[in-house]
C-alpha cells in the first residue's frame, strides 16, 4: 500500500510542478497576473504532495516496511530509531526523494515570500523554480523511484551505510548541507527572471540578495559541521582533506559568497550587474555539478553513492543548464540597466570588493581544476592520476590568506576616495596592532610562515571589523551624549544587516586562526600500550586503564579507557573505540576528543585486543581546533541575524 501511495504521491507533485512551471512562464512572459496565481498554487500542490510521500518513505523505514524497494535496501530491524530516519537520505533513491521535498519546500516559501510583491518578475521566478521541480520529480517518479513493490518482501534488510551509523552528526550535517544545495534553485530561478524579464532594479537586488543568504548559511554550516563529522568518525585526526565531495560543496560556497559581495555593489550602486548574476547562476551550475559528483560514482569518496544510471542524467541536466545560463546571459544582460555610477577609484572599498571577487573566483577555478582534471585526464588518456593535497594547499593557502587580507582592507577603505590622511587613520592602528601580534608570535619562536602570515592578516581584520562595528554607537553617541552601551544597541539594531555581516566576518576570522594553528602546530604520537601503562604525550599522560568488547543491537564494538591528566588537573576519562558493522569488512575507528580553547587531545584506536588488554593507537595535539567551531556557531548567528525578515517601518 505505501508504495502505491507513495508512487501517486510523485506523480501529483510531478503533474503540479508542471502545471505550474507552465502557468509561471506563461505569466511572466504575458504580464498574467491569473496565471502567476495559478503558478503560485501549484507550487503549495507540490509542496503537499511531496511532503506526503517523504513522510509515507519516513513512515515504511521506521515500521520496516521490507516490501518498500528502498526499505529493503537500507532499512535493518536491528537499526535504532535514528539510524531509521537518516536512512532516507543514506543511499541513491531516498536522497533525491529527500532533495525534492527541500525543493518543495523552498517552492512553497517562494510562493508565499512573492505571493504580492514583484509583480514584473515573480511569475517568471516561480516558473524557473517549478522547471527544476519538474526534473528532480520526474527522476523520483522514474530512475530513481524509491516506491518500487518488492514481491515476496525479505524479512530483514541490511541497513544503510555504517558511516551513517557511526555519529548522530549524520542527523543534522546532511540536511543542512541539502538546504543549502537545494536552496541555490530559488536565487538561480529569481536571476534567470532579472534576465528574462530584461530589467533589475535595487528592490529585486535586495530580495536576491536575501534569497541567496538563506542557503549560504545553510552550506556554511553544513560544510562546518562536514568538517566535524570527519573530524570525529574518520579517524585521522583532519577535519578536511581535500576529498572531491568536500569539494563539491566548497564550490558554489565560494562563488555564492562572491556574490553576497558583489551583490551590495549591484544593491548600493547598480554595478556589476552582469558579473554579480553570474556568480549567482554559476552557484547553482556548481550545486548540479557537486551533485553528479556524488551520485554518478565516477569519484572515489568515502562521501559519495555508489555507481548507477543517474551520473549521465544529472550530467545531462548540467550541460542543459550551462547552455541556457551562458545562452540568457549573452541575449539579455544589455538589457539590464547601465550603472549610477563607476569605482570610485583604485584605493576604494569598490575596488577591494572587486579584488576580493576575483580572488574567490580564482580559489574556485583552482578547486575545481583539481578536483575534475583527473577525470578528464583518464576520459582523454586513459591514465589514471591523482591530485592530492600538496597542490590545493599549494595554491588554497596563499589565496585564502589573501582573502582574510582583504577581509580586514576592504571594510578599512571608505567608498569613494580617500586622503592620505584618512588612510592613516583608517588603517594606522589595524597595523600597529598586527605588528604587535606577529611580533608577540615570533618572540614565542612562532615562526611558521603561513600560519604566522595568516595570524597577522587576521590580526589586522580583527580591528577593523571591531572597529566598523563600533563606529555607529560611537558616533551616536559623541552626537547625543547619554550612556554609551545604550548608544551602541540603538545603533545596532538601526544597522541589523550591517552589523550581521561583520558578525559573519568575526566568524570567518576565528575559523582562519584556527585552520592555520590546527594545521601549522599539530603533533602526531604513535602509541601501543598495555593495561595499567603510563605514558606521556606532550603535556598529557595517558593510562590505560583496559578495554571491553560491547554488543549493540546494530554493531559491535572494542573500546578501549583512558585516563587523562595534564599536569595536577584531571581530565577524565577519553573511550575511543572501534566500532564492527555486519555489512562492513573492517572495523569503523571512533576517536575520542579532549577538546578545549587552546589545544585538543585526539586518541583514535589503530587496533585493540580485549583478550591481551594491547592497544595501538595515534595520539593528536592540535591547538585551536574548537575555535573552528566557535567561529561556525558566530557565523552561523550573523547569518540568521542578517536573515532575518525586518518588522515593517523598521530599517534592516
Amino acid at each position: 500500500m505505501i508504495s502505491l501511495l507513495g508512487r501517486a504521491a510523485i506523480l501529483v507533485a510531478l503533474a503540479a510542478c508542471s502545471v505550474g512551471a507552465v502557468a509561471g512562464l506563461y505569466g511572466g512572459w504575458k504580464g498574467s497576473a491569473e496565471a502567476a496565481r495559478w503558478s503560485r498554487i501549484m507550487a503549495w500542490a507540490f509542496f503537499g504532495a511531496v511532503t506526503v510521500a517523504t513522510g509515507l518513505m519516513e513512515y515504511a523505514l521506521l515500521t520496516h516496511d521490507f516490501s518498500v524497494h528502498y526499505v529493503s535496501q537500507v532499512g535493518s530491524l536491528d537499526s535504532p530509531v535514528w539510524v531509521s530516519i537518516v536512512s532516507l537520505w543514506s543511499s541513491l533513491e531516498g536522497s533525491i526523494l529527500f532533495w525534492a521535498f527541500i525543493l518543495g519546500v523552498y517552492a512553497a516559501g517562494q510562493a508565499w515570500w512573492t505571493r504580492d510583491r514583484f509583480p514584473a518578475h515573480s511569475s517568471w521566478a516561480m516558473g524557473m523554480t517549478l522547471v527544476i521541480g519538474v526534473f528532480f520529480t520526474f527522476l523520483v517518479a522514474g530512475i530513481a523511484n524509491p516506491f518500487g513493490l518488492v514481491d515476496p518482501a525479505p524479512a530483514n534488510g541490511p541497513g544503510p551505510n555504517p558511516l551513517l551509523q557511526n555519529h548522530i552528526l549524520m542527523v543534522v550535517h546532511p540536511p543542512t548541507l541539502y538546504l543549502g544545495y537545494v536552496g541555490m534553485t530559488v536565487p538561480f530561478a529569481m536571476g534567470a527572471a532579472a534576465l528574462l524579464a530584461g530589467n533589475i532594479n535595487p528592490a529585486w537586488s535586495r530580495a536576491l540578495r536575501n534569497a541567496m543568504m538563506v542557503p549560504w548559511g545553510f552550506l556554511t554550516a553544513g560544510i562546518l559541521l562536514g568538517g566535524w563529522w570527519s573530524y570525529d568518525v574518520l579517524g585521522w585526526g583532519g577535519y578536511w582533506a581535500w576529498d572531491p565531495v568536500e569539494n563539491a560543496s566548497l564550490l558554489p560556497w565560494l562563488t555564492a559568497t562572491a556574490f553576497l559581495h558583489s551583490a551590495m555593489l549591484m544593491e548600493r550602486k547598480e554595478q556589476l550587474k552582469g558579473w554579480t548574476l553570474t556568480l549567482l547562476m554559476g552557484s547553482f551550475l556548481l550545486t548540479i555539478l557537486g551533485t553528479f559528483m556524488t551520485r554518478s560514482g565516477v569519484f572515489n569518496s568515502v562521501h559519495s553513492f555508489t555507481q548507477s544510471e543517474i551520473g549521465p542524467i544529472f550530467l545531462g541536466f548540467l550541460a542543459v543548464g550551462l547552455v541556457f545560463t551562458v545562452v540568457l546571459l549573452a541575449a539579455r544582460i544589455d538589457k539590464l540597466a547601465p550603472p549610477t555610477e563607476g569605482l570610485a577609484g583604485p584605493v576604494t572599498r569598490d575596488v577591494a570588493f572587486l579584488a576580493q571577487n576575483l580572488v574567490f573566483t580564482a580559489i574556485t577555478f583552482t578547486v575545481l581544476l583539481g578536483t575534475v582534471w583527473p577525470l578528464l585526464n583518464e576520459a582523454i588518456s586513459g591514465e589514471r592520476i591523482s591530485v592530492g593535497e600538496p597542490y590545493f594547499n599549494q595554491w588554497a593557502v596563499p589565496l585564502g590568506f589573501l582573502l582574510v587580507f582583504l577581509m580586514g582592507v576592504g571594510p578599512a577603505l571608505p567608498w569613494g576616495r580617500p586622503s592620505a590622511s584618512a588612510m592613516v587613520t583608517r588603517a594606522g592602528l589595524p597595523a600597529l596592532f598586527t605588528v604587535l601580534v606577529v611580533g608577540l608570535l615570533l618572540a614565542l619562536d612562532i615562526r611558521a610562515p603561513w600560519p604566522l602570515a595568516v595570524f597577522g592578516a587576521s590580526a589586522f581584520a580583527l580591528w577593523v571589523t571591531i572597529g566598523e562595528m563600533l563606529a555607529p554607537g560611537l558616533a551616536r553617541w559623541r552626537s547625543t551624549g547619554g550612556s554609551l552601551p545604550i548608544a551602541l544597541w540603538q545603533a545596532s539594531l538601526k544597522a541589523r544587516r550591517r552589523q550581521a555581516g561583520y558578525i559573519v566576518h568575526l566568524g570567518v576570522i576565528l575559523v582562519a586562526v584556527g585552520i592555520a594553528a590546527s594545521s601549522g602546530w599539530r603533533h602526531v604520537h604513535e602509541l601501543t600500550m598495555i593495561k595499567n601503562e603510563t605514558t606521556s604525550v606532550g603535556r598529557y599522560t595517558l593510562t590505560f586503564l583496559g578495554s571491553e568488547a560491547v554488543q549493540e543491537s546494530h554493531r559491535t564494538a572494542s573500546v578501549a579507557r583512558f585516563h587523562v591528566s595534564a599536569g595536577s588537573n584531571e581530565l577524565g576519562t577519553l573511550e575511543p573505540r572501534m566500532n564492527n558493522y555486519p555489512r562492513m569488512g573492517s572495523p569503523l575507528p571512533a576517536p575520542a576528543v579532549y577538546s578545549g580553547p587552546r589545544e585538543d587531545l585526539y586518541l583514535s584506536l589503530v587496533q585493540v585486543d580485549p583478550r591481551t588488554d594491547l592497544v595501538s593507537l595515534q595520539a593528536v595535539i592540535q591547538p585551536m581546533v574548537w575555535w573552528i567551531w566557535f567561529g561556525g556557531a558566530v557565523m552561523a548567528f550573523g547569518t540568521v541575524l542578517a536573515a532575518w525578515p525586518a518588522r515593517k517601518g523598521r530599517p534592516a
